[in-house]
């Protein structure tokens, strides 16, 4: 049901309201060593990235407190209305494209190697230099929400596993996706593809597999 009501939902395209977060240039082109490894992980309808932990909590200390003896975290991005739902309704999806109210952050601490914790979902690696990791880290810790004092605002537990919903950045709309909040944290970490329509979760594994490094 759900993935019916997202192909249906993102078949409907509107005008692009607010790009937020936006994909981070990098402020070099050239990197030859590239022997860091994260994964791009498809769960049917919605993509996510998986970091390194200490990678990922170079840029984003407080996930140090929040969880343990993490080998790598998971995100992704989303609507908070539909992403925290218990049930996917008609509405909440017609909500997420044309009503948004917000966007959450979704964060997961993985404990063991990332295929072994999604056997079922289609995932490919990428491999990127402590540069390209860097600029990745930041386009991740620009998607939090913040006060005025750098804090960020934590929500209730999550979706699986041992995770948190965090406030995020922007606004989901049929032009603005979690699949293209993927592509755009790809297009951060230096991967050559265009974040233009990756609005689907196939057109986002499709692209990371042609350009797979």
């Amino acid at each position: 049901m759900r993935t019916s009501l997202v192909g249906l939902a993102i078949g409907l395209l509107l005008p692009a309201c607010s790009p937020l977060p936006h994909a981070l240039p990098l402020p070099k082109q050239s990197y030859p060593v590239r022997d860091l490894t994260i994964h791009v992980v498809s769960h049917g309808w919605h993509t996510g990235l998986i970091i390194p932990a200490p990678w990922a909590e170079r840029s984003l200390p407080f996930l140090r407190k929040r969880f343990l003896q993490a080998k790598s975290y998971e995100f992704g991005w989303g609507d908070k209305g539909f992403y925290m739902a218990n049930e996917i309704t008609t509405g909440i999806t017609l909500q997420a494209l044309f009503w948004a109210k917000g966007s959450v952050v979704h964060v997961v601490a993985l404990r063991d190697e990332p295929s072994k914790s999604f056997p079922h979902s289609e995932m490919s690696e990428v491999k990127l230099s402590v540069e390209e990791m860097d600029n990745l880290g930041r386009f991740l810790a620009s998607s939090f929400q913040r006060d005025h004092e750098g804090r960020v605002n934590s929500l209730r537990t999550g979706l699986y596993g041992d995770s948190q919903f965090y406030e995020g950045i922007g606004r989901y709309h049929a032009m603005n996706t979690c699949n293209k909040w993927t592509a755009k944290g790809l297009r951060s970490a230096g991967v050559g593809l265009s974040t233009n329509f990756k609005l689907t979760s196939a057109s986002v594994m499709a692209t990371v597999k042609n350009e797979s490094r």
